[in-house]
């Protein structure tokens, strides 16, 4: 066990993706929490010397935090930054705020923004944040809150699952200052409704993505499905309680397809958000709503993992006890499978080891192995009253170390350790 920062501040890692690929450095940003978004910087520390250099700099009062990195070479970081010259009109918020990718020290918008009519396709209408790269680095994932329908009615503003495609750059009419363009074209992959039917498979909050597979997984008639990407969303059940389950979205492998409006337009409306390209349809995995303790568990906050082979997903739900355990399904359905039986809670988000043998994650205020096959723990840190953060366990790409953060004289460091795998 090593600590790899000291300095009087905080650092923060974000769930996944926090490894450089040479499994040299960890990246940061330095928020004192993840509700309180005012790091200047992104940052990373040499797991060796531990030298710490500074990857960007906001200026002009912008703030930048929740930092990934790409998993392939060369070294491409992509992180949330929040508005320069902020005023009363516009602030950082869920729906002001954008991706922007440093590579070789050049910043650049990963999403346009658009939010005077005409809107723009493949232009986002607000805030995109939490940005992950695919396994292979050529797009990435995100979620969403729109401005133009956070004006029309706040209660309109749902969070949504939206992807960044190499297929731009987009480059709005820029009619308003707060416009700009962006590297990517987006969209939105997720469907939600303001007023969910009680026992349907509406949502109306989709959040939490995970890609699914290195190269995507097989489905049930035997062919490759490349791209999807599974999420947590939130339905209600018949009486009417709020009860997250398990999704996936099949998207498409051709270019053209993304350019396809369905019912609704891409770019969305006045009063419509964005929606999905045709021939993008989001799939319901788990069905809770009969279970002791439905739905999957919202604390810790956790977001859906796949094996690396893509054949499952890996997620948290209360068992008939009330103890948070990992649960494993299908990315073709299925009844889940629950991987841990221990009394104790599983206490934080979790990543699988790069060779989908295991899972990382904290419990007993330790940093754990799960063993996938039979859900076996190998405890990698002894117990202490200095419980390691809920927010990130997270391998690094050559799967020999693991990182995490905790506490240390009141401020958050970075550790890891050897994972002996």
């Amino acid at each position: 066990m090593k600590q790899l920062t000291f300095a009087s501040r905080h650092h923060q890692l974000t769930n996944t993706h926090t490894w450089t690929p040479d499994s040299q450095y960890l990246v940061f940003d330095v928020r004192p929490s993840g509700a309180s978004f005012t790091s200047e910087t992104i940052e990373r520390v040499n797991i060796n010397t531990g030298e710490v250099q500074v990857v960007y700099r906001a200026s002009l009062g912008a703030h930048v935090g929740v930092v990934t990195v790409n998993p392939q070479q060369p070294e491409r970081y992509v992180f949330i930054h929040g508005p320069e010259n902020p005023d009363e009109t516009w602030q950082y918020d869920f729906h002001h705020r954008r991706g922007v990718v440093v590579e070789n020290g050049m910043a650049t918008n990963l999403d346009a923004m658009d939010i005077t009519p005409p809107f723009t396709k493949g232009a986002l209408r607000g805030g995109s944040h939490v940005h992950v790269w695919s396994h292979d680095g050529s797009r990435l994932s995100f979620t969403y809150n729109d401005h133009v329908m956070h004006e029309y009615d706040a209660a309109q503003d749902l969070r949504n699952v939206g992807i960044a495609l190499p297929y731009g750059p987009v480059t709005p009419a820029k009619q308003h200052p707060r416009e700009y363009d962006g590297s990517h074209y987006c969209v939105l992959v997720s469907r939600t409704t303001s007023t969910p039917q009680a026992g349907s498979d509406d949502i109306n909050r989709a959040y939490e993505e995970g890609w699914v597979g290195n190269n995507g997984y097989r489905k049930a008639d035997g062919d490759q499905q490349r791209w999807a990407l599974a999420f947590i969303g939130d339905t209600l059940s018949e009486s009417g309680d709020k009860v997250p389950e398990l999704f996936i979205v099949d998207l498409p492998e051709n270019k053209e397809a993304y350019f396809i409006a369905g019912d609704e337009p891409i770019e969305g409306t006045q009063t419509t958000l964005p929606a999905p390209p045709a021939g993008v349809q989001q799939r319901r995995l788990t069905f809770t709503h009969q279970h002791c303790y439905p739905g999957l568990t919202p604390q810790p906050r956790h977001w859906v993992r796949s094996s690396p082979d893509g054949s499952l997903l890996a997620f948290l739900m209360r068992d008939d006890s009330g103890v948070v355990q990992m649960f494993l399904v299908s990315p073709n359905g299925g009844e889940p499978r629950q991987l841990t039986q221990g009394k104790d809670d599983i206490q934080s988000a979790f990543n699988w080891h790069p060779s989908g043998r295991a899972m990382g994650f904290v419990q007993n205020n330790r940093i754990v192995l799960c063993d996938v096959n039979n859900g076996a723990i190998t405890p990698l840190t002894p117990p202490n009253g200095n419980e390691p953060s809920a927010d990130a366990v997270v391998f690094s790409p050559d799967g020999k170390q693991v990182a995490w953060m905790q506490d240390v004289d009141g401020f958050r460091q970075l550790f890891m350790t050897q994972t002996g795998l």
